[in-house]
């Protein structure tokens, strides 16, 4: 695998955000994809993302085969769920290394749950997806979704070697719908799509973000 750049790392937070101020929008509203329910909160906040975002899931979706569609995990999350997140492995790492110093556990808890002051899901930039079959059956993808690197032993990595060839094509057949459609991945996490955020803006040479954190109105 490449060196991969982790949420952690100084040149994401450096990266300046010019928010468009354009709204976040609940996808249940248009009927466009299957929702799954393992992320739903009461707010229904899970299920918002901007619209652009949204845009170009559309886009991706037309671009895959029939009888396979995505399935919508979670899009957006509120700063303070996010920084519990963070919170709660970091503490996990911390109790299960107790050698590692603070930098350490900060960039190792950024390969799986983003700093809060940065998070792409905070945005309302950032999706977690799958694949779903006609029945509406998830297909292969080398692990479930949100399976941490400690759990999968590194099988989240997007580009891990380690998969049967059947997810490796399930993953390459997701990646470049959503690639084509103007998405990027976090290479820690294959499910993990982003637009408009700093890492977005990384990835793509672009010289700010057009989408900060921010609350939700529901």
């Amino acid at each position: 695998m490449t060196e991969i750049v982790l949420m952690s790392d100084p040149k994401i937070a450096a990266i300046p955000v010019v928010d468009c101020g354009e709204l976040l929008v609940d996808v249940r509203e248009r009927e466009l994809f299957p929702v799954d329910a393992r992320r739903r909160d009461d707010s229904g906040a899970f299920a918002h993302l901007r619209a652009g975002v949204l845009t170009r899931l559309v886009k991706a979706r037309a671009l895959l085969p029939g009888g396979v569609r995505l399935l919508f995990v979670e899009g957006y999350r509120p700063p303070a769920l996010q920084r519990e997140y963070f919170e709660r492995y970091a503490g996990e790492l911390r109790a299960s290394n107790p050698g590692w110093d603070a930098e350490r556990i900060r960039n190792a808890a950024s390969r799986y749950v983003s700093p809060p002051e940065i998070a792409p899901h905070s945005a309302g930039a950032a999706v977690d997806l799958t694949l779903v079959d006609a029945d509406g059956h998830e297909l292969d993808m080398g692990t479930r979704v949100n399976a941490s690197p400690e759990e999968s032993d590194g099988a989240c990595y997007t580009a891990a070697p380690g998969i049967s060839l059947r997810a490796r094509a399930n993953r390459r057949l997701f990646g470049d719908a959503l690639k084509a459609a103007g998405l990027v991945n976090y290479p820690t996490e294959w499910w993990h799509w982003s637009y408009g955020d700093r890492y977005w803006a990384l990835t793509t040479g672009a010289d700010h973000a057009i989408y900060g954190p921010r609350e939700l109105d529901v």
